[in-house]
Order: structure tokens, then C-alpha cells, then sequence
């Protein structure tokens, strides 16, 4: 096992974060699940992910590396892209869902990136330089593996830092479509309620006076297109644009997305839910503006969607 001494720097900090930082190769969910199966020992003892340093504490580490995962990134020519549009700066696509945004420690192959490198080589170089920033060229912001939607993506560094510029300071209009349990009291409102990561780091939550880790400001507007007899078709604007956002926001008034494993209530039965292998959420439109020039994207909504909607027994037109 490899064994480090803690001095001054990492006193103070979880254990947890502190080896996210030192092996950046992993993710922080990677390193609590070593940490909780016993790869991760303080003074030859087990400890929990929020155990704090001290000096002069001993970790011994096992099943770590710190080589990166591949000298390049792997071009994966069998990945399909649905591309809405490109030009020389960008490019725009209907991401299908099930597909990962960039590579992660446990997924280096089937991701959108490893799609974008084998179609745009010139792609690998157009990232901040930050810890980690090689994996996820051209990423200006993403999208959770199940859900699907339009996504941009820079193909050039100028590009990139526009992009990046304009999602800064919320110049990018997003709407999303999903599809909820139950029928929603008010038909068009905001959801204006802080986040939080779980103290699991598993998923996020809704920040209260106690709540231990970092509190965001997040918002969401919603109205609802349609309802059904125990379903409502939303439209969701977000405004800020935090990990889960939509997700957690229709989860804490009451209203989970159809197929969300995570923030909705599991169903044994044999309801309509259940043929939702993901959560119904599409990322819909897509607009902004670029080198002066104005975009505006639409992505036509999925198969599965259509399909959940055409169970309920209705016929949608959505614009």
C-alpha cells in the first residue's frame, strides 16, 4: 500500500476531498466508494469519507494510480451524433440519451467526446487547461447520460471561451420538456429553491439552515403544456444551471420526472411508469448568440418520449 504523512497541507480538509484533489483521475463518488470498501486507512484504521486531517496523520492508500487513464483520448467511430447543425466554430446536436458527455475514470470509450474526437481530431486541444480539462474538449456544458437533447459544442478556443462567457452570465436560453407524476396546482410558476450535495455525494438536495456542504442558488421556471389523468407534460426554463437542477426542482414540489431512479419514488407495480427506462426529460431549445449572430436550435423529442405520451393514451403535437 502507499503510504503518505500529512503536514501542513490537507490539515483541515475531509479525506475525501483531499484525495479527489491528489488523484484527479478519479472522481469524488470514486473515491467514497474506495474509502467505504477499505482501500483508504488514517492510522492504519478505516475511516468515513468526512473524516477530517490532521497533522501527522498516516493514509495508506491501496488500488490508487496517478498515470493518466490514456495518453490520448480514444476516437470511437461507431458512435452515431445526430447533428443539428455545424459550422468552423461549432457544433450542435440531439444528444441521444444513455450517452456519458466526456470520459470518466470508469468511462473511457463510449462517451460524446470520444464521438467529437474521431469526427473533429482538431477538437483535443480546445479546452481551459484546467485539472482534468483534456478529457472534456469542446464541453461548454452538459447534460445528464439519460437525459437527451440539443447540446453545443466548440470546435475552436474562440468559440469555447464565448460559449463558456455566455453560460457564465446566463445570456443562453435552455427549455426543457418532462414528463411528471400527478397534476401540478399552479400551472406556470418558479421554483426558486437553493441546492446542496447530499452529504453521500450520491445526489443533491435541497438546502436547508443545516445543510453541511456548499449551498447554490438555483431556479427554475416551469408551465405546464398539457395534463393527463395522472401525468403533466412540463416546459422548464432554468435559470441558473446546477448539477440535477430540473430533477430535484419537480422532485421537491411533489412532482418527479416519469423514470428518474434517483430523485423519484421507485414503483414495483406494474404501471405505465415502469416503461420508462430513464427519466423523460429532453432537453428542448436551444438559443444564443455568437460572434454577433443569433442561433436558435430545436431538438425533436425521442422515441421513448412519444412512446410514454402515446400509452397515456393521448395524441401530443409539441412545438
Amino acid at each position: 500500500m502507499e503510504k503518505n504523512t500529512i503536514k501542513q497541507l490537507g490539515v483541515g480538509d475531509r479525506i475525501d476531498k483531499f484525495l479527489a484533489k491528489e488523484f484527479f483521475l478519479y472522481s469524488r463518488a470514486d473515491i467514497i466508494k474506495k474509502i467505504n470498501s477499505g482501500n483508504v486507512l488514517v492510522n492504519n484504521k478505516q475511516i468515513k469519507p468526512s473524516y477530517i486531517l490532521q497533522e501527522g496523520n498516516v493514509i495508506m492508500l491501496e488500488d490508487f494510480s496517478r498515470e493518466q487513464q490514456d495518453q490520448s483520448l480514444f476516437a470511437n467511430k461507431d458512435i452515431v451524433l445526430d447533428i443539428i447543425f455545424e459550422n468552423e466554430d461549432i457544433v450542435v446536436i440531439n444528444k441521444q440519451a444513455g450517452l456519458q458527455v466526456h470520459p470518466s475514470f470508469s468511462e473511457k470509450r463510449n462517451t460524446l467526446v470520444n464521438a467529437l474526437i474521431f469526427r473533429y481530431p482538431n477538437i483535443a486541444g480546445v479546452h481551459d487547461g484546467s485539472i482534468g480539462a483534456e478529457n472534456r474538449p469542446g464541453i461548454v456544458h452538459r447534460l445528464d447520460r439519460d437525459t437527451s437533447g440539443v447540446m453545443v459544442v466548440a470546435l475552436n478556443l474562440e468559440s469555447f471561451g464565448a460559449l463558456k462567457d455566455a453560460f457564465k452570465h446566463k445570456t443562453i436560453e435552455k427549455k426543457y420538456l418532462a414528463i411528471v407524476k400527478g397534476i401540478l396546482k399552479e400551472k406556470k410558476g418558479i421554483i426558486d429553491k437553493s441546492i446542496a450535495k447530499s452529504t453521500s455525494h450520491r445526489k443533491q438536495i435541497i438546502a436547508r439552515g443545516n445543510t453541511k456542504t456548499i449551498i447554490r442558488e438555483a431556479e427554475t421556471h416551469f408551465q405546464v403544456l398539457q395534463e393527463f389523468e395522472k401525468y403533466s407534460l412540463v416546459e422548464l426554463t432554468p435559470k441558473t444551471g446546477r448539477t440535477h437542477q430540473i430533477r430535484i426542482h419537480l422532485s421537491s414540489i411533489g412532482h418527479s420526472i416519469i423514470g428518474d431512479k434517483i430523485y423519484g419514488v421507485a414503483r414495483k407495480d406494474k404501471s405505465l411508469e415502469t416503461l420508462a427506462q430513464r427519466q423523460l426529460l429532453h432537453a428542448k431549445k436551444l438559443k444564443f448568440e455568437l460572434f454577433e449572430k443569433q442561433y436558435d436550435f430545436d431538438a425533436p423529442v425521442p422515441d421513448d418520449f412519444e412512446m410514454f405520451l402515446a400509452k397515456i393514451g393521448k395524441k401530443v403535437t409539441i412545438m
